[in-house]
C-alpha cells in the first residue's frame, strides 16, 4: 500500500498578510517612529520593487546610544560585533543600518523549515516573500506557535486519516489514539515492538502534538520472542 503524504502546515497558513517596510534610504528617526506606532521590533527593507533587500531591528538602532559621544579610533582587539555596532551608531538612514542580505522565507516553506531558519540564524523573525522577492508578509517565532491551537479533534482526526495510513505492520482498527491538549496517547497492539519507535515519530511530525505516549503492547519484539499482549515500557 503506498503511504499517504501528510499535508503539514506552512508558513503561509500562520504569516501576518502584508508588512511595514522601510526603504533604504528611510531616515533613522522616521524608523523609530514606525517601530513604536507598530509595536515590533523590526523592518525589512525593500527596493523601488518592493524587493527585500535587508533588515532593521531595534538591535541595529541602540548603538546610536550606546556609542554615543565615544572614541571613534579603532581598538587593535576589538571584536567584529563591536566595530560592526559603532559603525551603525553614525548611521542616518536604513541602508546604513540593515543587515544584508535579508534571510527570508516564501510562503510555501514549512514551519519546521522556519523554525530551523530562526533557531541556526537567531532570527524573531522572517520576511516573507514570493517568487521574485518581493515583500508579501511576515512571520514571527509566535506565529509559529499557532500550530498548537488546533484542537484535539483535529489532531485525532489527521492521525487517524493520514499518519496511520499505510504503516506496515499496523492495523489502525487494533489501535485506540487519545488526545488531550495535544498529547497523544496511543493504546492497542502492533505486529513487533520495533515498529512503536517509527509509530511514534510519525504522529510527532503531526501539526499541532505536543507529546505522545505510547502504551502498545506488541508480539514479537526485536529478539524475534514471542511477547503475546507484552506492554511497552519505554515512553515517548
Amino acid at each position: 500500500m503506498r503511504r499517504q503524504v501528510m499535508a503539514r502546515w506552512n508558513v503561509a497558513d500562520v504569516m501576518t498578510i502584508g508588512a511595514i517596510s522601510v526603504q533604504e534610504d528611510t531616515p533613522f528617526k522616521e524608523i523609530v517612529d514606525l517601530l513604536e506606532a507598530h509595536e515590533i521590533n523590526a523592518v525589512p527593507v525593500v527596493d523601488g520593487f518592493d524587493r527585500v533587500v535587508g533588515v532593521v531591528s531595534s538591535a541595529d538602532l541602540v548603538p546610536k546610544i550606546e556609542f554615543a559621544g565615544v572614541d571613534d579610533r579603532l581598538r587593535v582587539f576589538e571584536a567584529r560585533h563591536t566595530r560592526q555596532a559603532r559603525g551603525k551608531a553614525h548611521a542616518t538612514a536604513a541602508g546604513e543600518l540593515m543587515n544584508a542580505p535579508a534571510i527570508t522565507v516564501m510562503s510555501t516553506t514549512s514551519l519546521v523549515a522556519a523554525a530551523r531558519i530562526m533557531e541556526t540564524e537567531t532570527l524573531k523573525r522572517l520576511p516573507v516573500v514570493d517568487d521574485a522577492g518581493r515583500l508579501i508578509g511576515m512571520v514571527t517565532r509566535r506565529d509559529l506557535l499557532k500550530v498548537f491551537l488546533r484542537t484535539d479533534a483535529e489532531i485525532r482526526g489527521e492521525i487517524l486519516a493520514e499518519a496511520l495510513d499505510g504503516l506496515v505492520g499496523v492495523d489502525p482498527s487494533q489501535l485506540r489514539v487519545e488526545v488531550d491538549d495535544g498529547v497523544v496517547t496511543l493504546l492497542g497492539e502492533v505486529d513487533r515492538g520495533s515498529l512503536v519507535p517509527s509509530l511514534v515519530r510519525q504522529i510527532e511530525r503531526v501539526d499541532g502534538v505536543v507529546d505522545v505516549v505510547s502504551h502498545l503492547s506488541f508480539d514479537i519484539d526485536e529478539s524475534g520472542e514471542q511477547q503475546k499482549g507484552f506492554q511497552a515500557p519505554v515512553m515517548f
